[in-house]
């Protein structure tokens, strides 16, 4: 088991790991603790009540955090035409079509996010295999499948996450940067929350939210309170 540095250990002092806290108190600790030489990630994990195995306990979408990422994403979009212009007018990084899908299945992704018009899933469907593991496939449910392009790339550059359930029941988002100041960080969790809670699915028995912590890339996780996810 890999031993954790100085700094970890030194956060895990600064709280009690077995402590609820509330959403505020949970991200100042974590912003306390994020003394790593570069801006950490502000990472949020849900645990839910649901059965990943079950098709009516699945969850997946995205959401636009109002005080953004501090990520700037590079978007790779799929269109021909009148699209293409629109979608090169609203400030995509790359535009086009079939040499994209070469690029890519020759090894390249200088790219964070695909766009693609519902007329180019034909031709961008063969790249399934090479993006869908890496989480960049395009997909109607993340608004990454669309005719309004503009929109996309809107949400996509002002800070657009997709959240998704995983195998064990977690749902894993970015929040923001440790540089962020409090209120910012807690307006983009208080978002992610009631969207999760706002596409609880209807098969969902009991308490829906289990567990929640914070954390920032090198730091350990800080508990939130479930019972009162929203403070």
């Amino acid at each position: 088991m890999p031993k954790h540095g100085k700094n970890y250990q030194d956060a895990l002092k600064a709280f009690d790991k077995n402590q609820f806290y509330t959403p505020a108190e949970a991200i100042d600790l974590v912003k306390q603790n994020a003394k790593a030489k570069f801006d950490e990630t502000i990472e949020l994990a849900v645990r839910l009540n649901l059965d990943p195995r079950q098709a009516d306990q699945q969850i997946r979408g995205a959401v636009v955090l109002p005080k953004g990422t501090g990520v700037t994403r590079r978007v790779l979009v799929f269109a021909k035409g009148e699209k293409a212009k629109e979608a090169e007018a609203a400030g995509a990084d790359l535009v086009g079509a079939e040499e994209f899908v070469e690029k890519i299945l020759g090894g390249w992704f200088d790219f964070d996010v695909v766009v693609a018009t519902p007329d180019m899933m034909g031709m961008v469907g063969k790249l399934g295999r090479t993006l869908g593991p890496k989480g960049l496939m395009p997909n109607p449910k993340t608004g990454t499948v669309t005719m309004d392009v503009t929109k996309a790339i809107n949400e996509i550059k002002a800070g657009k996450v997709e959240y998704r359930l995983d195998k064990a029941a977690n749902v894993h988002c970015r929040i923001g940067k440790s540089s962020f100041e409090t209120e910012a960080l807690l307006e983009n969790y208080q978002t992610v929350l009631e969207t999760l809670i706002k596409v609880k699915p209807v098969a969902a028995k009991g308490q829906y939210i289990k567990n929640i912590s914070v954390s920032s890339t090198m730091g350990p996780g800080v508990k939130i309170n479930p019972i009162k996810p929203l403070g």
